[in-house]
């Protein structure tokens, strides 16, 4: 891949400043890239640095030292004036919507919001966008508090996709649903990023639900990464011991192994 076509971190670190204690080394030297239309899983245990390093290439955390650039410039920390055109077509879907919705506006003008950034002229409609994520078009008028969490969850995502992204980001998207909606939703993330031609960087402790949709896979370890490979070849042949160990770890279920066709996201009424 092209740094001039997508995601190219090269050595990123990201620090913590911390009163009274030296500075803390969330992420330490990260190498990583993401292609457009490619999939990315990110997996690790918690605090392995995952988020901080999400929150970083959105701008909501400064690179400390090495290279971050999309589409081959670079990305700049988020400030007070509006963002350059190129880096709003980075978009994040954050874990908790509760936290990401604004509980005072409905769902209609929080998604015209992200329209209004999309780069073409005759970007879909707020109900179509809806549509897209299973949602039916009456929820448009509703506030957050009115929706279920798997709904909330898809409104952040009808969101993230108005603006038009070239690169979409989910840090733990699926983590805070039900286990009947995490593999659907896995799946309509990946029919998005298939549709628009967006990467899409997949950040999960579950290795189950990322190796069912990444092409990539990579793993970091206390702010590092300890392996890449792509998804099929590190799930029967890690090298890593670390990797190993988060592998053996997952639970086996009935029904894991096959993530839902795309007729199956049904429009919650």
């Amino acid at each position: 891949m092209s740094d001039e076509q997508g995601l190219a971190l090269d050595g990123a670190r990201v620090r913590y400043r911390r009163r009274g204690q030296p500075d803390l080394l969330a992420v330490d030297g990260v190498t990583l890239k993401v292609a457009p239309g490619e999939i990315v899983g990110l997996v690790g245990e918690s605090g392995c640095g995952k988020s901080t390093l999400a929150k970083a290439i959105c701008g909501l955390e400064p690179i400390a030292a090495g290279t971050a650039t999309f589409g081959g410039q670079p990305i700049t920390p988020l400030r007070l004036r509006p963002r350059p055109d190129h880096l709003r077509r980075i978009q994040m879907v954050f874990q908790n919507p509760n936290a990401s919705l604004n509980p005072r506006r409905p769902v209609r003008s929080q998604v015209e919001d992200a329209r209004a950034v999309h780069p073409a002229k005759a970007a879909p409609s707020v109900e179509d966008l809806l549509a897209e994520v299973g949602l039916d078009a009456g929820l448009a008028g509703r506030y957050p508090h009115e929706l279920s969490g798997g709904q909330k969850q898809r409104v952040a995502i009808a969101r993230a996709i108005a603006a038009g992204p070239a690169l979409l980001i989910g840090d733990e998207p699926i983590a805070s649903l039900d286990a009947s909606l995490q593999a659907r939703v896995a799946r309509l993330l990946r029919r998005v990023a298939a549709g628009s031609g967006a990467g899409l960087l997949f950040i999960s402790h579950d290795l189950s639900v990322v190796r069912l949709i990444a092409d990539r896979i990579v793993v970091m370890r206390a702010g590092r990464v300890v392996e890449e490979a792509p998804a099929q070849q590190l799930w029967s042949a890690p090298r890593e011991d670390y990797t190993r160990r988060l592998l053996a770890a997952i639970p086996v279920a009935d029904g894991l192994g096959v993530l839902p066709g795309d007729d199956e996201v049904p429009a919650v009424r």
